[in-house]
């Protein structure tokens, strides 16, 4: 199980991958399971917030605004979090987060397994 991250200007076609192509700015497909595990992690501790909401299976879209919301989010998770992994994948992640609430209009896509 992988979460991988793409960044696009615009709302992405989910459906055709040719289609959400022309949209990409940006991707992430390097810490897909540690992204996964240290998400997954906040799931069983029944912590709340933007990054709970994120499947693991499927895809989840944040625009700007819940992007800059779960940046918020990326500290306290950094503090339970103790593998390299993990936290070289929650940068990336705090990386991706900030440009897409930088930049107006654009969304955030955890594709998940």
């Amino acid at each position: 199980m992988g979460i991988d991250l793409e960044l696009h200007s615009s709302r992405p076609a989910r459906n055709n991958w040719r289609k959400s192509r022309a949209t990409l700015l940006r991707s992430s497909y390097g810490h897909g399971d540690a992204l996964a595990d240290a998400l997954g992690s906040l799931q069983l501790l029944g912590v709340s917030g933007r990054l709970t909401a994120v499947d693991p299976y499927g895809d989840t879209l944040m625009d700007e605004q819940e992007s800059a919301a779960a940046l918020r989010e990326i500290h306290d998770l950094r503090q339970r979090c103790s593998e390299d992994r993990q936290l070289a994948a929650l940068d990336d992640l705090a990386s991706m987060l900030e440009q897409c609430a930088a930049t107006p209009g654009s969304y955030l896509w955890f594709a998940g397994d």
